[in-house]
C-alpha cells in the first residue's frame, strides 16, 4: 500500500513538470519573451535568498543586509565562490560588535 503512495505522489509531482518540456519544443516565443525569460532565475534566486539574509542574524538586519551587499560587490570581481562566503563571514565577524549597525 505505501509504494502505491509513493507512487501517486511520485506522478502528482512529476507530470506537471515533465508536461513544460515535452510541449515547450514547439511553442515559438518572441524575441523579447525569450530576453525575459533569461532573467528569470537571477530574480528568482534573488527572492529566495534576499529574505534569508535579513534574517541571519536575529536583531541585526543592516549588519546581514552589509554583508550580502559586500559579497554581492565581491560577486562581481571575485569568481570563487568561497572566497565570497568567507570574505561576507569575516565581515560579520569584525563589525557585528559595533554600535554602527
Amino acid at each position: 500500500m505505501i509504494w502505491l503512495l509513493l507512487a501517486g505522489m511520485f506522478l502528482v509531482t512529476y507530470i506537471p513538470r515533465l508536461l513544460p518540456f515535452l510541449f515547450a519544443g514547439e511553442l515559438a516565443l518572441p524575441p523579447w519573451v525569450r530576453k525575459w525569460l533569461r532573467f528569470f532565475p537571477y530574480a528568482a534566486l534573488g527572492a529566495l535568498i534576499f529574505p534569508g539574509i535579513l534574517g541571519a542574524i536575529p536583531g541585526k538586519p543592516a549588519l546581514a543586509a552589509g554583508a550580502g551587499l559586500l559579497a554581492a560587490i565581491c560577486a562581481l570581481f571575485i569568481r570563487n565562490i568561497t572566497v565570497i562566503v568567507v570574505l561576507a563571514i569575516v565581515a560579520v565577524l569584525l563589525f557585528q560588535n559595533l554600535e554602527i549597525w
